[in-house]
């Protein structure tokens, strides 16, 4: 029988202070010294007024992935009394790892000072919900008495103007039109660095909200739709990736390979319809009505795709428009995989929950397109 499982504690962690619009050039430097073209009207489109760096203006690092990992689970453990020693289960998700291998959840946990199991999982956004539900399943089966979801993306490194230079001196020399494209520059503008996790237990805390979660469903329509979101890959004309190991080590730094690049337009065509389309099928497959939500949390990567999610949801007679909506987004940036818990974590602290009050998480991933929507219920 499946045993029931709550979130018992929550805590972010976002690195050094807050950065505004006008800093960002300052931290990521200016891409062979010139000011962005597109800054002005991203930065008007997402509504973004502060994200976070792990880096100084000398564009170097302060903090690594695995240490804001830690940091968050440090105040995890304070706030709720437990000990690493107690931990039986640490499953971390990110988009941006310190390195290829070994593992994010090993370097996470080299960090720490009691053996205990671990579990990563590596994707974009939706990898926060993977490793959540791998905590869930595994205190749900009675494998595990409680477990650690950590969350984490030191993304700003990846985004500095030193990863573009060579690519723009070396598009000037042929000739071509240096100008980066959009679906390179306008990340920059976009992306913030954090963490967040949440504790998992096989029963509610004593004192204080705890929140039931109910269900975790995700999709992929990778099947149908091509990539829109990679990093270490070029795009070929007909849609395939080309890996960053087919090419020779100098074309890795002509190109800006290893650079994060989304295609905006397919962006706009495919989002909003899949993402209503999956949470319309997990509402059918549980039975529910949009009655039965009283909160909705969605991580979005900007105000416009939050917008339009409303928008097309009202244009369908879709009723989940009508709920309390709630984004932390315009104050901490975009965190990829750590936004919807730190989120939840804001959420939480400023809410009077009641009992009974049902929580629903929805979490785009337009690398190819997956879907992943929680109910939680307030106890």
């Amino acid at each position: 029988m499946k045993k029931e499982v709550f979130i018992t504690g929550l805590s972010s962690f976002f690195p050094n202070s807050p950065v505004s619009n006008d800093e960002i050039e300052d931290f990521l430097g200016l891409i062979s010294g010139k000011h962005s073209k597109v800054q002005r009207v991203v930065l008007k489109q997402n509504g973004i007024k502060k994200r976070y760096y792990a880096l100084n203006k000398n564009q170097k690092i302060t903090h690594t992935n695995a240490e804001m990992a830690m940091q968050a689970i440090q105040k995890l453990l304070a706030s709720t009394g437990k000990s690493q020693k107690e931990i039986e289960l640490l499953a971390c998700a990110t988009a941006t790892p310190d390195q290829i291998l070994p593992s994010h959840a090993s370097m996470v946990h080299g960090l720490w000072e009691e053996p205990v199991e671990i579990f990563s999982s590596a994707g974009v956004c939706l990898s926060c919900l993977q490793a959540l539900k791998i905590a869930y399943l595994s205190i749900a089966s009675s494998e595990k008495q409680n477990a650690i979801c950590s969350t984490s993306e030191l993304v700003s490194a990846m985004l500095l103007s030193k990863n573009f230079d060579i690519e723009y001196e070396r598009c000037c020399n042929l000739g071509v039109n240096p100008y980066m494209a959009l679906e390179k520059d306008f990340l920059r503008f976009m992306l913030s660095d954090g963490a967040s996790c949440a504790l998992l237990e096989n029963h509610p805390k004593n004192e204080g909200v705890s929140l039931k979660i109910e269900w975790i469903e995700m999709d992929s329509y990778a099947n149908e739709t091509p990539t829109c979101m990679f990093a270490g890959a070029v795009r070929e004309e007909n849609g395939e990736l080309k890996s960053w190991k087919a090419f020779e080590t100098q074309d890795l730094v002509d190109n800006s390979l290893m650079v994060i690049k989304q295609d905006i337009k397919l962006l706009g065509v495919k989002l909003i319809p899949l993402w209503i389309r999956h949470i319309k099928s997990c509402l059918n497959k549980h039975h529910l009505t949009t009655e039965d939500i009283d909160y909705v949390i969605p991580h979005s990567s900007s105000m416009v795709i939050y917008n339009n999610l409303i928008n097309a949801m009202k244009d369908e007679g879709f009723n989940l428009y009508k709920k309390e909506w709630f984004t932390n987004l315009t104050r901490v940036g975009n965190i990829g995989s750590s936004a919807i818990l730190a989120a939840l974590d804001e959420f939480c602290s400023t809410r009077n929950l009641k009992s009974g009050e049902k929580i629903m998480l929805l979490v785009p991933e337009s690398g190819r397109f997956s879907y992943g929507t929680v109910l939680l219920s307030v106890v």
